[in-house]
């Protein structure tokens, strides 16, 4: 439980930063180049755009600290996956912005912040966690794919109904 804990902390550390980057992004560009003012689609634009550099920041940060002892060593599949899973925590985030948006009617900054920066990314957050924990990063999984590093030798002498001795040093 203790070490569920920590990963759990270390996850939120990780995350904490990604936040960051993800809301300073989404609010820039929502305020700037991609304003609904401007580009009618632009929220959504902004929130893809802060949600995918947010997500490299975080798969860096949960592959070499979070997970770091369960990573595989397939950094492309890894990455992949967690790429895919990431993708599923971005849709949630976007569909609670457009409903927000296209449904309530909610239209401000604060409305999109509030739909996408808290709402949308607490319920991919959950998301994310339960799948780089059971999926991606588990430790489980590596192990079933590891490669075998060592054949024991059986020694001639030994027989189908007795014990099974291994080979002698000599004789390997």
């Amino acid at each position: 439980m203790r070490s569920l804990i920590a990963q759990l902390a270390r996850f939120g550390t990780v995350g904490a930063f990604g936040f960051v980057i993800d809301v300073g992004v989404f609010n820039l560009l929502r305020i700037t180049v991609l304003s609904p003012d401007a580009i009618a689609e632009g929220p959504f634009w902004a929130k893809v755009i802060s949600t995918t550099l947010a997500i490299i920041v975080n798969w860096i940060g949960n592959r070499y600290w979070t997970f770091g002892a369960e990573r595989q060593p397939r950094a492309l599949r890894e990455g992949l996956e967690f790429g895919l899973v990431s993708l599923g925590g971005m849709l949630i985030g976007l569909a609670c912005l457009w409903v927000s948006r296209e449904v309530l009617g909610y239209t401000s900054l604060l409305a999109d912040n509030i739909a996408s920066n808290v709402i949308g990314l607490a319920l991919g957050t959950a998301f994310r966690f339960a799948l780089y924990r059971l999926w991606v990063f588990n430790p489980r999984r590596s192990h079933r794919a590891a490669p075998v590093t060592h054949v024991q030798h059986l020694h001639p002498a030994s027989d189908t109904t007795g014990p099974i001795a291994p080979l002698p040093l000599a004789e390997r």
